[in-house]
């Protein structure tokens, strides 16, 4: 180490470091070390001026880096060696400026354990505010306009500090040092409700829920429907209301001692429902708690999160029971965020409205993770750049699938995707994607130069793409952008099998893929295996109606030359059903993975029609929770087309003759699949040479499935990958459509 008189330098702090406080904490770090000279936002990043003995900015680079704020994701650090001159005894925080180059937002940050006792203690100024925070916690993403990150720049700039708050916000010893949101109850947002404000409004909605009501309330990301999970009665007027009859809905615990109280929570599974994020986490539920049969019909897991900010720990607390928090919003549509939307769409469907005076400027809605990998990623962790495999040598815009739509956006090393959207179905939906698309790309401040989206031409995203000039749109398969997204975020390198299960995806040869076994790299692929092809009988409308899907399978399963299925209970609709088959009418083929699990639920009497997007599949699952590891269904493999093909119809010939029951049926084509598929990935690897393996698509969600399949193939010696922080469900299509078009582009 060198030693010597003061030196002075610039230093770059690169990744999510605004709306974090890490602005205070370089503050703490120079004055504790003595180090004089200024921390600044430039654009998206921050600015230090740093000046002092050699050995000791070498410290401060160390304490900087070493003790950032949880929350923050320092990504690299730049030095530059300035030249010698007078500064400024002490160390400062500066205005904000604008810069170049791309930035990253905070995701927002549940209220954190100095704010909560401040809530609760009756000697504190901001007692019971709902809108207390500092610079460790609060919104971010929801309510930022634009960066560099201040106050000005967020909603609440029409908020003036009272002189109190100002004195916080200025006092580099202060945690509110710079907390943009930082307000009090004279100064900051109110609650309202139906013409009352503060304390009263609040009482108000405790007093509703707890006599049965159904209250809309204005979140962090979002409003959200509210009700006792306790009653059934009013889980059941919510169940009516949003046109979701049997879809579980998710519950909000006080604290960590509540929640065990409901499921049963290890240590891993406590530490995501504490975290800055407070994603809901799908966990075993408990027998004969107060939480209603109503809330997760004839499943073993409940969905359980904790208050992610004041306002939900005050209702917590004050009703002194879980609560069921289900996303504000009507059938179909986007989750409310401006309080017009609140009063049109969430009015008519609860009795009375919890909002306040804080606009919500981006639409969050609640995280969902399964077994330690990300469902549904939302509040709490988008917009956080994730890394890619291969830097994009220009900015790339993917708009994702039809379902679970997010998009993401690429720029050098790292892409970004946005939260949750939801289902493009509806004129609101494509609003909110719009919407969404232009906040990143202002957050990040990228333009895009390519859009990259899905293969299928009447995806509403594909036809968003389509506004774009033929030579700057990317166009990238499904499911290789499903596998791609694995091996994008475990930074996998060269060729790898990617094993894709899901629902639909238009393919490559004309028919509706889903159940593939590919060849990949992020530019291309080859496909080695699939499903056998079974029609699709009416569409959509097969998709909906796995009684459908079963008779499809009955009818016009692929023929391999072996006898075909026993069909003799023929009904009106299963005719039907043979006519278009027989005549070609609406009947595309398919080879998905989704929909032979759920031709087999309707063929185990679980579920004749899908009331939720993949609820055959879940019961199905649900079925076999409990049940050991059992033999599997019989199963072939044959070669048509230069193909492996895995043949179903001898495991439904199986379960169409017994008489065993579904818990035990359901496990045995759990190993039927797990064994095809290991079988498929063998013939994979022994025509390409490769044993890293990349799971991918919504089938994978099944934890059952996934947790077999990994093992066995571990066992054999693969490395063996999933999603874990990009969902492998359609959410991670724009991420992994993201991924490939970078590697494109790279190689152009």
């Amino acid at each position: 180490m060198t030693t010597g008189a003061n030196v002075t330098q610039r230093i770059e702090v690169h990744g999510t470091v605004q709306g974090v406080g890490f602005r205070p904490h370089v503050h703490r770090v120079a004055t504790a070390l003595g180090v004089d000279g200024e921390v600044r936002n430039v654009g998206g990043h921050v600015v230090i001026t740093a000046s002092g003995r050699p050995e000791v900015l070498e410290a401060f680079h160390r304490d900087v880096l070493d003790g950032a704020p949880s929350p923050s994701k320092v990504e690299r650090m730049t030095v530059t060696q300035l030249p010698a001159g007078e500064s400024e005894s002490g160390f400062s925080v500066r205005d904000s400026a604008p810069g170049r180059g791309s930035r990253a937002v905070s995701p927002d940050l549940a209220t954190c354990a100095a704010c909560l006792t401040e809530l609760f203690d009756p000697a504190d100024r901001r007692y019971r505010y709902p809108f207390v925070n500092c610079s460790g916690c609060g919104p971010r993403a929801t309510i930022v306009e634009d960066l560099p990150y201040d106050r000005v720049r967020t909603t609440m700039n029409r908020f003036p500090m009272c002189g109190s708050c100002a004195t916080e916000y200025r006092d580099p010893g202060d945690r509110r040092f710079h907390a943009e949101p930082v307000a009090c109850p004279a100064c900051g947002p109110r609650l309202s409700w139906a013409g009352i404000t503060g304390q009263a409004a609040l009482a108000a909605a405790v007093e509703t829920i707890g006599n049965g009501g159904v209250v809309a309330i204005k979140g962090i990301g979002g409003y959200q429907l509210v009700c006792d999970a306790a009653d059934d009665r009013a889980i059941g007027r919510l169940r009516t209301a949003k046109h979701r009859p049997a879809k579980p809905f998710a519950v909000m615990a006080r604290d960590l001692r509540e929640a065990a109280e409901l499921s049963f929570v290890d240590d891993e599974s406590a530490g995501l429902l504490s975290s800055p994020a407070r994603p809901i986490v799908l966990l075993e539920a408990r027998l004969g708690t107060v939480v209603s049969d109503a809330v997760a019909p004839h499943l073993p897991e409940i969905g359980l999160f904790l208050p992610n900010s004041p306002l939900h720990h005050l209702l917590l607390h004050d009703l002194g029971r879980p609560l069921v928090v289900t996303s504000g919003n009507r059938a179909g549509e986007p989750i409310a965020i401006s309080d017009e939307q609140a009063r049109s769409a969430l009015g008519p469907l609860s009795d009375g409205i919890l909002g306040h005076d804080r606009p919500i400027l981006s639409r969050h809605d609640d995280s969902v993770i399964r077994a330690g990998r990300v469902v549904r990623r939302a509040r709490g962790y988008a917009p956080a750049p994730v890394p890619l495999p291969t830097a994009s040598p220009e900015p790339v815009l993917a708009v994702g699938a039809q379902l679970k739509n997010t998009v993401t956006l690429a720029a050098g090393e790292h892409a970004v995707p946005g939260p949750h959207i939801g289902d493009l179905t509806d004129v609101a939906a494509f609003e909110a994607f719009e919407h969404t698309t232009d906040r990143l790309c202002r957050w990040t401040n990228v333009t895009p130069e390519f859009c990259a989206h899905d293969r299928h031409p009447r995806y509403r995203s594909t036809l968003y793409a389509a506004k774009w000039p033929r030579e700057r749109r990317i166009p990238v398969q499904h499911h290789h952008a499903h596998v791609a997204a694995t091996a994008a975020e475990h930074g996998v390198q060269g060729p790898f099998i990617g094993v894709a299960y899901d629902g639909l995806g238009f393919g490559d040869d004309g028919t509706l893929w889903g159940g593939e076994i590919l060849l990949a790299s992020y530019t291309g692929y080859r496909r080695l295996a699939r499903f056998g092809h079974v029609p699709l009988p009416g569409g959509e409308v097969a998709v909906r109606r796995p009684g459908r899907m079963a008779s499809g399978y009955l009818i016009g399963a692929e023929d391999f030359g072996e006898p075909s299925l026993p069909f003799d209970q023929e009904n009106g609709e299963s005719a039907l059903v043979r006519r278009m088959i027989e005549r070609g009418v609406n009947s595309p083929l398919t080879s998905s993975a989704g929909r032979l699990f759920d031709a087999v639920a309707a063929l185990l009497g679980l579920c004749e029609t899908n009331t939720y997007e993949g609820e055959a599949a879940v019961l199905l699952e649900a079925a076999a929770s409990g049940e050991p590891r059992r033999e599997p269904l019989p199963w072939k493999l044959h070669r048509r087309g230069g193909l492996w093909v895995y043949d179903p119809v001898p495991a439904l010939r199986e379960l169409l003759g017994s008489t065993r029951p579904a818990s035990e049926l359901s496990a045995r084509f759990h190993t039927t699949i797990t064994e095809v598929t290991v079988a498929l990935v063998t013939e994979a690897a022994a025509t390409s040479g490769t044993k890293t393996v990349c799971l991918g698509g919504g089938v994978f969600q099944n934890r059952r499935l996934t947790d077999a399949v990994t093992g066995s193939l571990t066992g054999l010696g693969f490395r063996v990958f999933t999603g874990e922080r990009i969902p492998v469900n359609d959410g991670g299509i724009s991420y992994g459509q993201a991924a490939v078009a970078a590697a494109l582009l790279a190689g152009r």
